[in-house]
């Protein structure tokens, strides 16, 4: 099975649209959360995130998005949940909040979660993977987002995969990130593509939001 791998969209639609106009063939697409957050455009993020994925799990933004107040000591995050739970529908928003935090794919082989999937939130860098390896005992690959560091590694044999953030990404990279699985051969390769920057910029700007959370944009930070 070939699975398209998307995490980190943050209300950010023209690259989501490029990622999936850019994305080969694939059996499945699945999300690692954080659908909505920072970006201007949640509703649409939404629609298209419940129209192509198979599976999606829950982010800490998603979790969070009634309660932007445990954002308080992040302004620019507070003020996109803000702006996300007063532009979504309540069927949006339910659908977003309800999604599960963990998921099985691949017959049980691959796990799927937003962060650490035993320490809620708690961020996995390339260099802390080894903190997954009691959850690999269990599975042939995990696969999460939250850092926006597209990486991939394997650890005992069993692969580590964080697609990279789709609407904000924070490696020094601002093309928009994604992954394809193949559950297959256990082989996962990386893929990056450009979208209008500006475009995200200016409907920042228009919708109010801090523009910072624009400018970061085009440095990939």
């Amino acid at each position: 099975m070939r699975l398209g791998v998307v995490a980190d969209i943050h209300a950010n639609a023209p690259a989501l649209e490029a990622v999936l106009a850019d994305m080969p063939p694939v059996d499945a697409i699945v999300c690692a959360g954080d659908v909505v957050g920072y970006g201007p455009m949640p509703a649409a993020c939404v629609e298209r995130i419940r129209s192509v994925t198979a599976t999606t799990v829950r982010g800490n933004h998603d979790r969070c998005l009634t309660r932007p107040e445990q954002f308080a000591a992040t302004p620019m995050a507070q003020a996109g949940l803000k702006h996300a739970h007063s532009r979504l529908s309540d069927a949006q928003r339910e659908w977003l909040t309800a999604r599960p935090t963990t998921a099985s794919l691949a017959g049980g082989e691959y796990l799927l979660v937003h962060s650490h999937p035993e320490h809620e939130d708690e961020y996995v860098y390339p260099e802390t993977v080894d903190t997954l390896e009691p959850v690999l005992e269990e599975y042939t690959g995990i696969i999460f987002g939250h850092t926006h560091i597209q990486h991939k590694t394997t650890v005992n044999g069993s692969l580590v995969l964080n697609p990279g953030s789709v609407g904000q990404p924070r490696d020094g990279d601002p093309r928009a990130a994604y992954a394809v699985v193949d559950t297959d051969t256990n082989e996962a390769t990386l893929h990056r593509v450009h979208y209008d920057i500006d475009l995200v910029y200016h409907e920042i700007a228009v919708s109010g939001l801090p523009t910072a959370a624009g400018e970061r944009l085009f440095d990939g930070e």
